[in-house]
Parts: C-alpha cells; structure tokens; sequence
C-alpha cells in the first residue's frame, strides 16, 4: 500500500524501532528516524536524526510534518527507568499533540499481574507487581488521556520480543541462547511445562504497519494484543532443534542462582530477578479482536523465525533464511 504520509520512529536503533522503520518503508510510508547515535549500517531509504528522546526541542524538531510517532525508545538494560521512561514519552505526546499526529507504543505484559492471568485480553485489568509494571501501566494512562485531549493513540501489547536486529534485551538472545556461540545448550527461565508468550519483532512491526494503513478504522485509543507464540519450555527448545537441525541440543535451566547473587551489584540484573514471576506461571495474550480485524495471521511459522534470530546473534551463518515475513 502507497501513502504519502510521514512517520517518524523514536529509538530506531532498538529491536523494535529498526524492524518498525523496515516495514514502514515496505508499506510506502516515508519514514524518518531519530535516535542519539544513528547506525553506522543505516537503513536504506529511512532519513536519520540525531537526538535525545529525552529532550523536548530534538523530539518537536523531528516531528515536524509527521503523521505517526512510533514511540520505540528504552533505556538499555532495563537502567534508569524511574528517571527517564516517562519524560520521554511525555516528549513524545507533546509532539504528537503540536503536529497532530497519532502516537504508537509497542506495549508488553509487564503492567498486568497474576489476578488477570492466565489469558489476557487488552480490558484486563492492570495490577503490576514491579515498579517496571507500574511504569508500564502510567504510560498506557498517559497515553489513554492524550487520546481524550485530541492525540489518537496505539498501544500493539506483546510478549517478550525476540528477532534477528537486536540482543540487548531480549531474553532469547541474552538469556535462553548465547550471542556469538554456536547453540549447544538452551538454558529455560522458568519450569518447562509453563507456557509463556513470544513476539517475533519483524511480525511485530508488520503488524503495526498494517494498522497503520488503516488509521481511519482506527478507535483514538487503540489497543490490540499480538498473540506470536505460546509455547511452554519443552515446545521451545524442541523448536529450536527443528530450527537448527540439531536434536541433540540440551535443554538446561536458566542461573537464577547467580543472577540472585548478583542483582545487589548489577542493576540489569537486579530488574530481571523481579520479572521472574512471569516464568512461574502461565501468561498467553488473546489476538481475537487483532486477527478479526487483520483478517489474516501475522506469524511466521516459528523455526524460520528462531533461525532468523540465531543468524542475527551470531549463532548460525548468515544467509540460510532469504526473507523475513512479509
């Protein structure tokens, strides 16, 4: 679909902003990014910015002419959050608001607690254990609210996000897998019979650009779940041994013990030993109203994705997988 409509992407470095501005680009949207240090390995056809989500002026100045804001920006390595999650988004929704144009949050499970697990549905309701979750749940507010003020909002809620652009945060590159190494071993977080929820980030991205081709059907707050995949810990590694061609890959439990030790001394650490709860239980997000509105499935079959992934980190040659979901 061609548009001539502009959207920019805050934090287009990430795993999510990058695959964002790719599918933007294949859907004919004019896509500018802004991010501190743009890439060395800049995507084609994307006009870069240099600046600071954190400063007000760099957001406006970035936003100008714009019809989306894709708010994609996180602190790495979960540091700082208290301090800068929600003046950036805060920055973000002036933006929007001054150039009128309708914001996007790639969201996650982190602002629900266990009363509304195991299924989630986008009206559950939002009780967070971790002050991450509380964050997560004044950012949906904050958005909701500027919906009511006249700046339409999309909030696409995922699992924990996985894909071939980025390792920083992701729990299957940082902590099932290990970037750069061969995949011998795949050390599971939580008890192998649990299901628990994935987002494959390209699918992602597709997603939300196909929402975006249709804004005008578009609720001013709106709010979808994308299901990706509901495997339990046995599913997932017998995944990745189709995906890798190896039966013979080990299925190991994940250090809790030293990420306890250490959490005192690393605050990376530290912010994913309070998320441990969502591995002891099951958490599966329902894409009803997502595909009924999509009218088709956005997942790509889940070895190909997994193999796309472990060629980005480094685990297995580049090459073997010539397209990412379309």
């Amino acid at each position: 679909m061609k548009t001539s409509k502009t959207a920019l992407v805050v934090g287009a470095n990430g795993g999510v902003g990058s695959e964002t501005c790719l599918a933007l680009l294949r859907h004919g949207w004019q896509v500018r990014a802004m991010a501190r240090i743009p890439k060395a390995d800049a995507l084609d056809g994307v006009e870069w910015l240099r600046g600071d989500a954190m400063v007000a002026a760099d957001v406006m100045r970035a936003a100008q002419g714009v019809h989306v804001i894709v708010h994609a920006v996180n602190p790495p390595g979960y540091r700082g959050w208290d301090k800068v999650v929600l003046p950036m988004l805060d920055n973000s929704i002036a933006a929007a608001r001054a150039v009128g144009a309708r914001i996007v949050l790639p969201g996650t499970i982190y602002n629900y607690g266990p009363d509304a697990f195991p299924l989630l549905r986008e009206d559950a309701p939002q009780h967070p254990q971790t002050r991450k979750g509380e964050l997560r749940v004044a950012m949906e507010q904050r958005l909701e609210q500027a919906a009511r003020e006249g700046t339409p909002a999309l909030i696409l809620r995922c699992g924990d996000f996985f894909g071939p652009r980025s390792t920083a945060n992701s729990w299957f590159s940082q902590g099932l897998t290990k970037p750069g190494a061969p995949v011998r071993k795949v050390s599971y977080p939580g008890a192998f019979d649990i299901g628990h929820a994935w987002a494959y980030l390209p699918d992602v991205a597709e997603t939300l650009a196909k929402l975006l081709d249709r804004s005008d059907e578009l609720a001013d707050f709106a709010r979808y779940h994308f299901g990706g995949y509901w495997l339990d810990g046995r599913g997932m590694v017998e995944a990745v041994r189709r995906a890798v061609g190896n039966p013979d890959i080990v299925a190991g439990r994940f250090p809790w013990w030293l990420v306890t030790l250490a959490s005192p001394f690393v605050e990376t650490l530290r912010e994913m030993r309070k998320m441990r709860y969502l591995w002891r239980t099951p958490v599966q997000l329902d894409d009803t109203r997502l595909l009924a509105f999509l009218g088709v499935s956005p997942y790509t079959p889940i070895e190909q994705a997994i193999r796309h992934t472990l060629e980005g980190a480094g685990c297995l040659p580049a090459g073997s997988v010539l397209a990412t979901a379309a």
